[in-house]
């Protein structure tokens, strides 16, 4: 019986996440007034809600353990307080974001529960914590217009981060990218690709030549060298395509983007002649079935969890994808795709792009050509996270060990991201309040700009 409702309610979370997906882009259509989109934001918040009380009620039925009501209940109230709290601090925020930010946690916190519940309850305690800090960042965003000319202290903060795991990091799955004090394990490169975005966009916001473009690509290459020598491959080809797209739509030269992709393509190749652990992932990647006993077990696991589930899914608790190593954080859309089925799978994948386009219209609006980038710069860095997790799992690209936003577990990873979405929130409000009146200090702001465009 238990089986057939766990089955059963796979039905009901495809239609919601379809509707929820749906919803993602009628938002933005030019003819939908302020009332209707306060439905459709009304009608996600209902839809998530349900999904999580239905997916934890599966839990409870399944594993008999009160602890998971308790987990239910703390999320629950979380997430409404954090609706609330958005709402009624920031009124011109971004609902939608908000209600993005809620409903991908609560897929993880469902998925972590399943998987292993001591790791739910502790990416719980960090996602509240990290939340409750990432609440002043849009208040900072819009106040504090001094961020342009820190241009070259995130640049040196941000290279000692990444570097200092060569004096007191730890290796874990193969990288030595970790650091650890006592319960807590940091990485580094999560955080620095937030000062990484902000170093570019200050270097580059003045109408770059030539040599500033020099001068950022030096510093920005030694940034990835140091995580190609970390052997984080999927850190270093992120921050490689992030700094590719951002000289892009800084300088509006074709010549950059295309130069960019052939050194990247040079780089691959001497990466695969240098280093023993490329070769292995690339031949994984192109036979994983010649391999399937040691370096292609993953891969393999992968493809066949997803293929298990179908379209419909197995239902929540009926797959089985602890076989697959590393699951709770590298795989967990493999984990997903297997008990919640393809077609929630795909809607997941059409949220990812609907706060993707969010993003670059909130880059499209915004007027300050230093925040144009940034907001540029993290939408790049999100939506190419999510293509390199979910182009791993389903051996699209070589698989590059890279979190899935929001949803897979590590704390790094969930409170890195928490801090983008604030980041974004206040790039959104300062859009917002552009478009009504001029908010204070864009003046100076402006100044600020204009004169240093004239000494560029």
């Amino acid at each position: 019986m238990l089986n057939l409702i766990s089955t059963g309610s796979n039905y009901v979370f495809v239609i919601c996440s379809v509707i929820y997906a749906i919803s993602c882009f009628t938002v933005f259509l030019p003819t939908s007034s302020d009332k209707t989109q306060a439905r459709r934001m009304d009608l996600q918040e209902i839809f998530m809600f349900v999904f999580q009380f239905i997916c934890y009620g599966v839990l409870f039925c399944k594993l008999l353990d009160w602890r998971v009501l308790v987990l239910y209940v703390c999320q629950a109230v979380f997430f409404k307080l954090l609706i609330f709290i958005y709402q009624h601090i920031y009124p011109d925020c971004s609902r939608i974001m908000v209600n993005h930010t809620c409903f991908l946690l609560i897929i993880g916190f469902i998925m972590l529960t399943r998987l292993n519940f001591e790791s739910a309850v502790k990416q719980t305690f960090i996602v509240i914590v990290a939340s409750m800090v990432v609440l002043v960042i849009p208040f900072i965003m819009e106040k504090a217009y001094w961020l342009m000319r820190l241009r070259w202290l995130y640049g040196v903060i941000g290279f000692l981060a990444l570097a200092s795991v060569f004096v007191i990091g730890s290796t874990k799955n193969g990288s030595t990218n970790w650091i650890v004090f006592g319960p807590i394990a940091l990485q580094p490169s999560e955080f620095v690709k937030i000062s990484f975005v902000f170093f570019i966009a200050a270097m580059l916001y003045r109408r770059p030549d030539f040599k500033g473009i020099m001068i950022t690509s030096i510093f920005s290459a030694c940034h990835v060298m140091v995580l190609i020598l970390e052997r984080d491959l999927g850190g270093a080809l992120l921050y490689f395509t992030v700094f590719i797209f951002m000289v892009f739509v800084a300088t509006s030269r074709s010549i950059y983007l295309f130069g960019g992709v052939g050194a990247g393509a040079l780089a691959g190749m001497l990466a695969y002649k240098l280093f023993s652990h490329v070769r292995v992932r690339f031949t994984v990647w192109k036979d994983p079935w010649a391999h399937i006993s040691d370096t292609g077990y993953q891969i393999t696991q992968s493809l066949f969890a997803i293929g298990t589930g179908g379209w419909f899914g197995l239902g929540l608790t009926q797959g089985r994808p602890t076989d697959i190593p590393v699951v709770e954080s590298d795989f967990i859309f493999s984990a997903i795709a297997e008990e919640f089925g393809i077609f929630f799978a795909l809607c997941l994948i059409l949220i990812y792009l609907g706060i993707f386009v969010h993003f670059l219209t909130i880059a499209l609006d915004v007027e300050g050509r230093f925040y144009k980038l940034v907001a540029y710069g993290f939408s790049i860095t999100f939506i190419f996270q999510v293509f390199l997790t979910i182009g791993g799992v389903t051996k699209f690209i070589p698989s590059t060990g890279v979190t899935l936003p929001l949803i897979s577990y590590g704390g790094s990873s969930v409170a890195s991201t928490l801090i983008i979405f604030a980041i974004m929130q206040g790039i959104f409000i300062i859009a917002y309040k552009e478009d009504e009146e001029e908010p204070e200090g864009e003046e100076e702001y402006a100044y600020e700009e204009n004169a240093e465009d004239g000494q560029a």
